[in-house]
């Protein structure tokens, strides 16, 4: 998933740097237009050649404005996307652990167990009785907490998936 932010970030990068090099070569192109038309212009197509090249500076100072608030939108949408990665793997580190600890059929008094189960309690809730666990003894399989485990990778899915949306706009239909 981080690779393909990377990928993002650098596709978006490139797009960035290929639209100045376009701009900044089309900006050179009527330049030098203007320059070799500039001496046979009366003056009423003298004003309106300045005129258009008013026009072009400030779509300029507009594109360069837009660029800059996509770029900061994006950084932001990033640093949300590090808090969401991190949240969720918290939250599998610790599905996973109760998983495991109850597969291990660890005693129900230890206080380690308790305290995961209790930090746990919260995220597991709506799954609890799910599914009947398989167990032999204390040793149990939690199929609702592998489906929670499931059903939290998704969930992380779509919300990464929304804040790309978020972050980088859509250039064609």
């Amino acid at each position: 998933m981080l690779l393909e932010d990377e990928k993002l970030a650098i596709d978006e990068s490139h797009r960035i740097a290929e639209h100045e090099a376009v701009k900044q070569e089309t900006r050179r192109g009527v330049h030098a237009e203007i320059a070799r038309e500039a001496d046979r212009l009366d003056e009423r197509d003298k004003h309106n050649a300045a005129v258009v090249g008013e026009g072009f500076k400030r779509k300029a100072f507009a594109e360069v404005v837009e660029t800059e608030t996509e770029v900061d939108r994006a950084r932001v949408v990033a640093r949300v996307s590090q808090v969401v990665d991190y949240i969720f793997y918290l939250i599998y580190g610790l599905i996973t652990l109760e998983i495991v600890l109850d597969l291990l059929g660890a005693r129900e008094s230890n206080s380690f167990n308790r305290f995961i189960e209790a930090l746990n309690r919260p995220l597991l809730a709506p799954f609890r009785g799910l599914l009947v666990d398989p167990s032999s003894g204390r040793f149990q399989l939690r199929l609702s907490y592998v489906i929670a485990l499931v059903v939290y990778v998704l969930l992380h899915l779509a919300i990464n998936g929304l804040l790309r949306l978020i972050a980088h706009r859509k250039v064609a239909v």
